[in-house]
């Protein structure tokens, strides 16, 4: 089984749902890869890549998750991404402006 395990509070500041497929970009090797995200445990600040997509990213890696929405012309005009920062232990997460 593969897939990210994702802390619920991320999940919520990111406006991801449970079972949301998302693209992760490893930036310590390059790697890329398409998964979905399951729910870990509040506030534990889990970033887990699970099942076989864990042979393209390392422990201690930094990642990106981006996840992305379909919309009309007139939606992408007014819309605004949601970029949530975290610190290297995961933990402390906050909006960018």
């Amino acid at each position: 089984m593969g897939s990210l395990a994702l802390d619920e509070q991320l999940m919520e500041m990111a406006g991801i749902l449970p079972y949301e497929q998302v693209l992760v970009a490893d930036i310590d090797n390059g790697a890329r890869l398409e998964t979905y995200i399951v729910p870990a445990e509040r506030g534990s600040g889990t970033v887990g890549i699970l099942g076989a997509a864990a042979h393209l990213v390392n422990i201690g890696d930094r990642v990106i998750i981006m996840a992305f929405a379909d919309m009309d012309p007139s939606e992408a005009q007014g819309h605004k991404p949601r970029v949530v920062l975290i610190a290297d232990d995961n933990r402390s997460p906050r909006l960018k402006d």
